[in-house]
């Protein structure tokens, strides 16, 4: 099995990369082929946040009934960058615009097929670089499981993607983690 891991995310240091840096080694230990990979995102051209209002635009959709009725002041939480206001921001996203930025996400999508065709499956840090937004852009399965616990108890997590159409893979191999690990057995004191 080819286990992809994104190089640059496990690169960039902080409280988790001990926790990182040991999730790689129990893929290792279980007799995973690891190898690096990264997104090529300066030769695309492209910056992922800048596709980010796709995803306000899409909620924005599916919340227009709630938000056009006004009961979107009924949600609970109406600080600034809150999901109502999103959903309020999201009907005046001039529709060229999100088809222009469509055009740029199918480029996304073929880049991230791109890396998935050189492995079964990539790791990363669940919230290292543009992951989570390039995933939620591209809409490629992703399992996140936990990994460990950082300072005061925390909890910490890492994230298996998969190819478009195979989660079959990705399930077994998130499954193969967990069953390496005791992680998901383990709460922090108190629960």
């Amino acid at each position: 099995l080819r286990i992809g891991y994104l190089q640059a995310a496990f690169d960039e240091g902080g409280p988790d990369s001990t926790l990182n840096a040991k999730a790689l080694e129990v893929l290792r230990d279980d007799g995973a082929h690891l190898v690096p990979v990264d997104f090529d995102l300066e030769t695309l051209g492209i910056d992922p946040s800048s596709l980010a209002f796709i995803l306000s635009a899409e909620a924005g959709a599916a919340f227009q009934d709630l938000t056009l009725s006004g009961h979107d002041d009924e949600l609970v939480r109406q600080v600034r960058y809150a999901w109502p206001n999103t959903f309020r921001q999201a009907q005046f996203i001039p529709a060229v615009e999100y088809i222009q930025a469509n055009r740029h996400r199918m480029e996304l999508i073929a880049m991230v097929e791109a890396v998935l065709s050189e492995v079964d499956v990539y790791i990363t840090p669940s919230f290292g670089g543009d992951n989570l937004l390039i995933t939620n852009l591209t809409g490629h399965p992703q399992v996140v499981v936990p990994n460990g616990f950082l300072a005061e108890n925390q909890p910490h997590s890492i994230s298996f993607v998969g190819g478009l159409y195979r989660e079959a893979t990705l399930l077994g191999v998130a499954k193969a983690y967990q069953d390496a690990t005791a992680w998901h057995e383990t709460h922090p004191g108190g629960f």
